[in-house]
């Protein structure tokens, strides 16, 4: 089964009216390419809004998880420490601010990095445009 139509033609058709066909048909095939992209935005912000609640969702956990295990991490340390509890949240506070530290002493290392302005790019243009110098010279 074949997707495509079968259009009769008319052999007594004059340029007139195969001219008002094509503009009819132009115009449909215009108005569906819009309909189609609005399908499509409405469906992309569907899945968008989905994503979002989904991540949101999952920082909410995760931030009550973290919580919860630092509270459990500050009650060990603090049996451990004869039941100073606020032993265990002072070395358990420390130890979540080396890890800070450290995360974002990594994540300022990473915009450190060179980043993609096409400084090479320039770079090799001059070389290229020597190189050439160099060949029409010889």
């Amino acid at each position: 089964m074949s997707l495509r139509t079968q259009v009769p033609i008319d052999p007594d058709a004059g340029i007139p009216d195969l001219i008002r066909r094509l503009t009819d048909d132009s115009k449909r095939l215009a108005s569906d390419e819009v309909r189609l992209a609005k399908l499509e935005l409405g469906q992309n912000i569907r899945s968008g809004a989905r994503g979002a609640l989904w991540l949101s969702l999952a920082f909410g956990v995760g931030t009550v998880t973290l919580v919860a295990l630092t509270v459990g991490l500050i009650a060990a340390v603090g049996h451990w420490d004869n039941g100073h509890m606020w032993a265990g949240a002072l070395i358990v506070g420390a130890l979540e601010l080396i890890a800070a530290f450290m995360l974002i002493k990594r994540g300022a290392g990473a915009f450190a990095e060179p980043s993609y302005t096409l400084k090479e790019t320039r770079e090799s243009l001059r070389d290229t445009q020597s190189w050439a110098a160099a060949e029409r010279a010889d």
